[in-house]
This record gives structure tokens, sequence and C-alpha cells, in this order.
């Protein structure tokens, strides 16, 4: 399934599997393995959402310094705040940070570092033939997922689309089965909009859902939408491109109908100053251009690392990827940059990570 999945995002599917999956792949990029980077290979595993991005960054670095390998495992926000707190993964991965009660139960907040890495866009992925252009608002979106508006040609959803002929299809709504930071992010947007949402729902990596069906995972809600006439899902914008999925426009704060993207991911992130593990939320942010879902990614590393090869190797790793070079690999698959205040604050988190009582960026 890895590999099917690396196959589906990446142009170079073959070697990029191979390096994600642990593989050392040739390169062909003047590697530097006597680099002061650490060495080994490491485990990560969590969202989905960042996927593509994380992929295509590991196997650059990789290039770069060949000694070292990367294996993540996409199981969803959730698995990979609970393998962290197992010890079994150098780095979890989450589109939301930790909760208080997460971080005490994974040892305490002084036993590790929260940074954020990237930030993704949500689309709201269709399968409705007929509507080349579909606009939706927010209160009309929480009206869906709430099981309220259950026909495509409601005369809430026509009244956003005027002059557009509207099937009588069922709607089917689909959203995550899995503990999932999009799904956070999808209802921290709803419950900001929707009364009804906030009290009968609210937001969460795992809520009780009123109406639809399950997926696993972003690749799973989007394969769920393509292949079922009339459904509608939230889907991390790399997915939707790669899958050539419909997806709508979203009406924002200021009023504007945007459909998912980079810039608008970017403005969302500009909106916020003093981004934080306790200050993260961007959904529905105020400026014109922002696109009213869009969140941060974060990973999650240990700041006592009791092998200082391979911590040196974790700390490298992340502090490439925050920077400007690491970055760059974001726009091919639809994520868009830190900002340089959030870079600063990666790096600074990188900053509190030890081995044998010293720091390990000097």
């Amino acid at each position: 399934m890895r590999l099917v999945r690396l196959s589906r995002w990446l142009v170079a599917a073959a070697a990029l599997a191979l390096v994600a999956c642990g593989g050392a792949a040739s390169s062909t990029s003047n590697p530097t393995p006597t680099a002061d980077v650490g060495s080994g290979q490491l485990q990560g595993a969590g969202a989905t959402f960042p996927e593509p991005f994380y992929t295509r960054a590991f196997f650059a670095y990789n290039q770069k310094y060949s000694q070292v390998t990367v294996n993540y495992q996409a199981i969803g926000s959730g698995g990979g705040i609970q393998q962290f707190t197992k010890g079994t993964v150098d780095f979890g991965a989450s589109d939301v940070p930790m909760t208080d009660a997460e971080v005490t139960a994974a040892g305490g907040a002084d036993s590790l570092v929260q940074l954020p890495t990237t930030i993704g866009v949500e689309s709201i992925a269709y399968n409705v033939a007929s509507v080349d252009k579909l606009q939706l608002d927010g209160a009309t979106l929480a009206s869906i997922y709430l099981g309220a508006i259950k026909k495509w040609n409601d005369p809430a959803i026509q009244a956003l689309n005027s002059g557009v002929k509207l099937p009588g299809t069922d709607i089917t709504v689909v959203h995550r089965s899995d503990g999932s930071g999009t799904t956070y992010a999808f209802t921290d947007y709803l419950g900001k909009i929707s009364p009804d949402w906030q009290s009968k729902v609210g937001k969460g990596k795992s809520v009780q859902w009123p109406a639809g069906v399950g997926a696993s995972g972003n690749a799973g809600v989007g394969q769920q939408v393509k292949t079922t006439d009339g459904a509608i899902g939230y889907v991390e914008l790399a997915y939707v491109i790669q899958s050539k999925l419909q997806h709508a426009y979203l009406k924002n704060k200021a009023g504007k109908y945007l459909q998912a993207s980079l810039d608008g991911a970017t403005a969302a992130g500009a909106s916020l100053t003093g981004v934080s593990p306790t200050s993260f939320s961007i959904t529905n942010a105020d400026s014109a251009g922002a696109y009213p879902i869009a969140s941060y990614s974060w990973v999650i590393l240990r700041t006592n690392q009791t092998d200082a090869t391979k911590g040196r190797a974790v700390v490298s790793l992340w502090k490439w990827v925050t920077g400007p070079d690491g970055q760059q690999y974001g726009k091919d698959v639809q994520f868009a940059s830190l900002p340089k205040e959030a870079q600063a604050f990666a790096q600074a988190q990188l900053g509190k990570v030890q081995s044998g009582g010293k720091a390990i960026l000097t």
C-alpha cells in the first residue's frame, strides 16, 4: 500500500519509494556523506496531510546526505502521536499540536518539542459531473455535514449557485475514519462558522459524525469521493490535484469565493503572528486573499536524544526541512512555505534538543 501511494503522488516514483521506505537510493546530486549531520535510518509516523511534501523533501535530503534515510509511515495524526508516545519512532507528525493530556502521557512538556513544518490547505472535493463550478459557504457546508442538507439541488446550495442546474442527486458525505489533523482543521473551521456545528459536534482530530461514511487518510477520502456519484469530502489539495478531483469554491471571511491554493494558504498563514503549539489556528482568516481551511502541520521530537549520532541526524533533518532549502520542495506538491517567523520558531525549538546534556545545534 505504501509503495502504491508513493507512486501515485510523485514523479520519480520508484526512486522516491526506496528512500521513503528506508532504502538508500543512488544519488546523482553529489551527496556529502561526511557532513556533520549525523547518520542512520530515521523512523517517523503520523499525518497523511503533509506526506507528499515530506516524501519529496526526505528524498532530496537523502540525495544530499546519503548517510541519512527516512522511513515515514502516513498513519494519521492520532497514530503518529501514539507511536511517538510509545517510543517506537524518532519523530511523530501531526496536523495539530499535542493536547496537554497528550503531552503529559508522552512524558511532559520538558521531554519534547513541537515545531511547524509546512502549511497545507484543504479542498472541498465533490463528484457531481454536471457541475463544473460549485460555490459553497461555511454555513451550507456545515449543514451538509450535519445531515440537514441531503440533496444537491437543495435551495441553500442553489442560492449560492445562480444559473447552475443542480441535480437532485443524494449527497454522500465522506469524512475521515481515523484520528486526523485534517479533521481538526475542518471541524475547527465549521465551528467558527456554524453555532449548530460547534454545539452539536465541536472540533477535534476525531468527532462523532452526524452523517456520512468514513475513509482512512486523505487518499482514502479522495478515492471515496472520486468513485461515488454525488459525494463530497474534505481532502488535502495535493491529493485533489493528483487525482483530478472537482473541488469547490469556498466563501472566505471577506466574502470572496476561492478555490484552495498555495496563495490562499500563504495569506492565511500570514494572518497569524506568534505561531506556537498553543496558538496555531489559521482557519477562517481575516485576509481578503485567505482560503478558509488552511493549517500548519507539525512534528514532535524528544528533547533528550540518547543516541548522539542519530539525534544529530533527526535535528539536522528538520533544521533543513523547516529552513529555506527544504521549504522549496513544498510548492510542486501544493504546500505553502512557512512564514519567516514560523521558520525562526521551528529553528528555536530545535535548539532545545540535547544529547548528553549538550545542545545538538551549536
